[in-house]
């Protein structure tokens, strides 16, 4: 499920906990999957004061990633209106 998130970096995520995937969107569009990302990881991301300062902190850098060439490249959405677009 796609979730947006009230940042300046991020927005929106979402989670597939069967294949720990993370799917992120930033506020520039630009769209990553990222592989082996822990529920809990996922759960702290959304939890967080500043969503941008934990990705920072947690996971950028610290999981392998590939780029999307949009947000419906991997089926874990459905189509919304982001908080970016504001």
């Amino acid at each position: 499920m796609r979730v947006a998130v009230d940042s300046t970096t991020l927005a929106a995520v979402a989670y597939d906990e069967a294949r720990e995937l993370l799917q992120l969107e930033f506020c520039s569009r630009a769209v990553y999957l990222y592989f082996g990302v822990p529920l809990a990881v996922y759960q702290a991301l959304l939890d967080a004061p500043s969503t941008g300062r934990y990705f920072n902190r947690a996971i950028r850098g610290r999981y392998p990633y590939r780029p999307l060439a949009d947000w419906n490249a991997v089926p874990l959405s459905t189509a919304f209106r982001s908080k970016c677009d504001q």
